[in-house]
């Protein structure tokens, strides 16, 4: 069983703990656990979230949803080489969480295009992707795959199968929203090319 483990919040200082899931003072989120949560958040106020986060990682250093909601924070603030050892931290004996998996792949670019990635860098994307995609078949799952595939691969001309135009389809089929893809992209830093 989860410990309870109490934080102050960083919108209003009212202390809380982990198991709620807003503050009932100002509604902001306890926890962050998806990156909709802080994609909206000013980098001030991502930041506040960061270090009430952290100040209660080195109390509790094994909480799970602590390096998800720091995790979140940093990707926010494109400090992918801190986002990504949280990411990991969080996945280690939680192999539950399919956006952990998702976004510590999308940490491993650091802001770059695929196609400028070593190839070690590309195999462990695709290996954190696989998982996201076992756990939860998301298209944005498959989507930023087919992005992969086309950046790195196809760009390449190194043969993958399926192919990024096959991984495109089953992102399809799967289901993603523009709001995903615009996301996806804001995130990575990058511009989307104009064949996905």
């Amino acid at each position: 069983m989860t410990q309870a483990v109490a934080i102050t919040c960083p919108g209003c200082g009212e202390r809380l703990t982990l198991e709620m899931k807003k503050c009932p003072s100002c509604h902001g989120p306890v926890t962050i656990s998806t990156f909709n949560s802080v994609y909206s958040m000013s980098p001030l106020d991502t930041n506040k979230y960061a270090n009430t986060y952290r100040k209660a990682l080195s109390e509790n250093p094994d909480d799970k949803r602590l390096h998800i909601s720091v995790a979140m924070c940093y990707l926010k603030l494109n400090l992918y080489d801190k986002a990504l050892p949280a990411f990991e931290k969080a996945i280690e004996d939680n192999f539950d969480n399919s956006e952990a998996f998702f976004y510590a792949a999308v940490c491993l670019l650091k802001g770059k295009k695929a196609f400028l990635q070593p190839r070690p860098i590309i195999d462990k994307i695709m290996e954190y992707i696989d998982a996201a995609i076992m756990i939860e078949p998301k298209g944005i799952y498959y989507y930023f795959l087919a992005y992969i595939k086309y950046d790195f691969f196809a760009r390449k001309s190194y043969i993958t199968s399926p192919n990024y135009e096959e991984t495109l389809i089953m992102a399809k089929q799967a289901g993603f929203t523009d709001l995903d893809t615009a996301q996806l992209f804001d995130i990575l830093r990058v511009e989307k090319p104009g064949c996905l």
